[in-house]
């Protein structure tokens, strides 16, 4: 992995440079405003300073150039292994492995410093060159030590995403990954910060909905009842019209609950935008061309149960209506607070009608995250939105990467 730092006028400006050095696949670990030094650093302003991460195919080569960047250790032990003999062992055993609130605060303590974590691992990434010699015996009884303690932080690494309900497959997947770049004598903190940039890659970047190259960009919305669909998308509709100053309308095909229908009209009254009800598939296409000078057209699909095939396959003909007539998006909104299992069966089900992108709601009803990675991983799905609240427009939020992993991982947001 190289993981390297940008400075720039604007964070924009500094992932353009990134993308043009590191290529198209980096992605963002951590920005932060840095002042310019000097007798006339007052004159100058602040600078943005974008910390980005690259997974590289062979961990052993680092990029041509790459300044200030630090590419991972080989592997050298297998952590992993250890780690699935220590799960086995009584309940008892426990007591040796750090659980204690010391370790669980000190962890925090960690995660809420890691912008200092990647830097220090950027300047100091070379320095285990510079350690002077010590006898053999010495360093063997070292790096045994060592290797132990390691061993047990990345237990509570693992016991703590298992907590936060990250499933066991991904959660044995990331240390698996995180010991191959892993050394006997890494500190504690390197140890952290490997994993929370596994996560991070893993997550990937949001997508955010953006205008359609010519005419309107057509966005639907599907997914279960319940799950704060409608009031998501008077959010994102008040985004556009408030902020971007877009013009935007807004239809819903969902004629089985009246008051769904008539809490989206009573959005679009607020925002002054055109309203619409849809009564088959045919009508999107005739509505498309009446909002033909519009930037955004928003349908709210009729939210049921993916045990419902009926209703699936008329979700299935709305979602299709204008394919090869105008650029269209689909977006999966679910519920933060759904169990896993049956997050799965809703991520089938709407897999078979179209490829989507993750809107999450509720996130203010959990303390657990982990189901955003679990989906991720399962559906290879981009996250775009999250939403924390009822309040409209204020509560949602681009999905945040970053500030996510560390609630994963024993963090606060």
């Amino acid at each position: 992995m190289i993981i390297k730092r940008f400075q720039a006028k604007t964070e924009n400006e500094a992932v353009e440079n990134a993308k043009k050095e590191l290529g198209e696949n980096v992605v963002i670990m951590n920005v932060r405003n840095i002042k310019k030094k000097g007798i006339f650093a007052f004159f100058k302003g602040t600078m943005v300073e974008v910390t980005v991460a690259l997974e590289e195919e062979n961990n052993s080569v680092p990029l041509k150039n790459a300044e200030n960047s630090v590419t991972m250790p080989a592997p050298s032990l297998t952590a992993l292994e250890q780690l699935a003999k220590l799960q086995e062992k009584n309940v008892s055993d426990n007591a040796a492995l750090p659980k204690s609130d010391n370790v669980g605060s000190l962890l925090e303590e960690k995660l809420d410093n890691l912008e200092h974590l990647l830097k220090q691992q950027l300047d100091n990434g070379e320095s285990d060159k510079n350690k002077g010699t010590k006898n053999r015996e010495s360093i063997d009884v070292e790096l045994e030590n060592a290797q132990s303690e390691q061993i047990k932080f990345m237990k509570l690494l693992y016991n703590t995403m298992i907590d936060n309900e990250v499933h066991e497959k991904y959660a044995n997947q990331i240390i698996e990954e995180a010991e191959k770049n892993a050394n006997p004598n890494m500190p504690f903190d390197y140890c952290l910060t490997n994993v929370y940039q596994k996560m991070i890659l893993k997550f990937g970047q949001p997508k955010e909905i953006t205008p359609a190259e010519n005419g309107p960009k057509v966005v639907f919305f599907v997914g279960p009842t319940g799950v704060g669909k409608t009031t998501t998308i008077a959010k994102i509709a008040s985004k556009f019209c408030v902020e971007e100053k877009k013009r935007v309308a807004l239809l819903t095909t969902d004629t089985y609950r009246i008051a769904a229908a008539e809490q989206l009209r009573t959005y679009a009254n607020i925002l002054e935008v055109p309203f619409r009800i849809i009564y088959s598939a045919q009508e999107v296409a005739q509505f498309y061309h009446e909002f033909e000078s519009y930037d955004y057209i928003l349908v709210d699909t009729a939210g049921h149960s993916h045990l419902n095939e009926e209703q699936g396959m008329n979700s299935n003909l709305i979602l299709h209506s204008l394919d090869d007539v105008a650029q269209t998006e689909v977006y999966l909104v679910l519920s933060a607070t759904t169990k896993y299992r049956d997050l799965i069966c809703i991520a089938d089900t709407y897999k078979k009608m179209a490829e989507y992108t993750l809107i999450f709601t509720k996130l203010d009803e959990t303390a657990s995250l982990g189901n955003l990675l679990n989906l991720r991983l399962y559906t290879d799905a981009e996250l775009s939105y999250v939403t924390y609240g009822q309040n409209v427009p204020e509560d949602i939020g681009r999905f945040n990467p970053q500030t996510t992993v560390k609630q994963i991982l024993g963090g606060k947001a």
